[in-house]
């Protein structure tokens, strides 16, 4: 009997806890929202599957930093000796700990927008702009709860953007602790946008409202949006240079996409490096998932504040768009402002499906992609401005 104990406790199941079942329960439930429901799959998966090994008695191994040995000789110089090299995963987080899996993310992202809609019609840039204030109203509200740090509220808050590579950058540096809940809440509501945001633009929309037809954008140049780029890329870093990894990358991105001379890094942008990145960024977030830190009251408060910011956000952007009708002749549809969150481009696909609920030959699809691009642009902006303020 001895030795079938001793057998047992070698392996992992002598450091099995109920929490650990618990939070396999919780991945099942995010797994079968990603695979069956295919809510945003790309991204739950490789974060459930982190999770999963985040919760099982392996954590401390697959963690396991490299252990290094310093002896001082006798002429003064220090020599380093590998003792062991480390588990493969402390390798991979790395990414996300040294800032680097969320700006190449970015680049991706920039590479893969289309900046026209904007540049054609940029009073949309209000549109975006307003539906940050779903990422202060919740900072806000987090801070007055009580409940959270000032930092901690802010690296919720930016789950109000919509955008999952600027909260888990955020939380990185101003909440590491919290890292796991905002990730799993940033892109569970981003798969959530056309469930939680038609009831919202109905609620503060009319019939004749949702009917109204938008003068057709102008062609604009390649000229054009390379210039944009770069403009907007100093402008933005000089304004706010804490957001430089990000703003520099998208627009690094999209000046490749936009150049005509460099389709070869176009499509590695598009495809191979944010599809790697991608898989990496997820096992990342989702290792940062124990049950130590997840089950936690915490946890259900930023779900809550997290619903509370997308519904704030979605709001502000239409009624900053009935509000510029009131001083416009060329009217805007109102629906567009929904898409002033950085779910590009599900928001405006969302725009585009409730016009044409109203009106079924209206077409919003790229009117909606100004406001949508530049509330990317919004998020990122607001991120740097937390972290200046709250980075130290």
């Amino acid at each position: 009997m001895d030795s079938i104990n001793d057998v047992l406790q070698s392996t992992g199941f002598a450091q099995l806890h109920w929490q650990m079942v618990v939070m396999w329960v919780i991945i099942g439930v995010l797994i079968y929202l990603a695979v069956v429901k295919q809510f945003e799959p790309l991204l739950l998966v490789p974060i459930s599957l982190g999770a999963l090994l985040a919760n099982l008695p392996i954590h401390d191994v697959i963690l396991q930093a490299p252990e290094i040995q310093y002896t001082l000789s006798e002429s003064g110089e220090i020599s380093r000796t590998l003792i062991s090299p480390g588990g493969l995963f402390y390798y991979i987080q790395q990414g996300v700990s040294l800032e680097i899996f969320p700006p190449l993310i970015f680049m991706g992202v920039g590479a893969l927008t289309d900046f026209g809609p904007l540049i054609a019609n940029p009073r949309t840039l209000l549109l975006g702009a307003a539906a940050q204030f779903g990422i202060f109203a919740t900072f806000f509200a987090a801070v007055g709860s009580g409940a959270f740090t000032l930092e901690q509220a802010a690296a919720i808050g930016i789950i109000g953007g919509a955008d999952g590579p600027t909260s888990i950058f955020v939380a990185n540096k101003l909440a590491p602790e919290l890292l796991g809940a905002i990730a799993v809440a940033a892109y569970s509501y981003m798969a959530l946008v056309p469930v939680i945001q038609p009831p919202v633009m109905r609620f503060l929309t009319n019939e004749k409202e949702r009917k109204i037809r938008m003068q057709s954008l102008r062609k604009v140049s390649k000229t054009e949006k390379m210039i944009f780029a770069i403009v907007v890329m100093a402008f933005c870093l000089l304004v706010v240079p804490a957001a430089a990894p990000l703003i520099s990358m998208l627009f690094i991105g999209n000046f490749i996409r936009e150049n005509g001379v460099t389709e070869r890094l176009v499509r590695a942008a598009q495809n191979e490096i944010i599809n790697v990145v991608t898989i990496f960024l997820g096992l990342t977030v989702g290792l940062k998932m124990g049950w130590d830190k997840f089950l936690d009251p915490k946890t259900l408060g930023i779900l809550a504040l997290g619903i509370v910011a997308f519904v704030i956000a979605t709001g502000s952007g239409v009624i900053m768009a009935k509000l510029m009708n009131l001083f416009s002749k060329n009217k805007i549809n109102p629906l567009i402002g929904s898409a002033g969150v950085s779910a590009v481009p599900m928001a405006a696909r969302v725009s585009q499906v409730e016009g044409q609920k109203a009106d079924p030959d209206n077409f919003l699809l790229m009117h909606a992609m100004g406001p949508n691009v530049a509330g990317v642009l919004g998020s990122a902006l607001a991120a740097g401005y937390f972290i200046a303020i709250l980075g130290g």
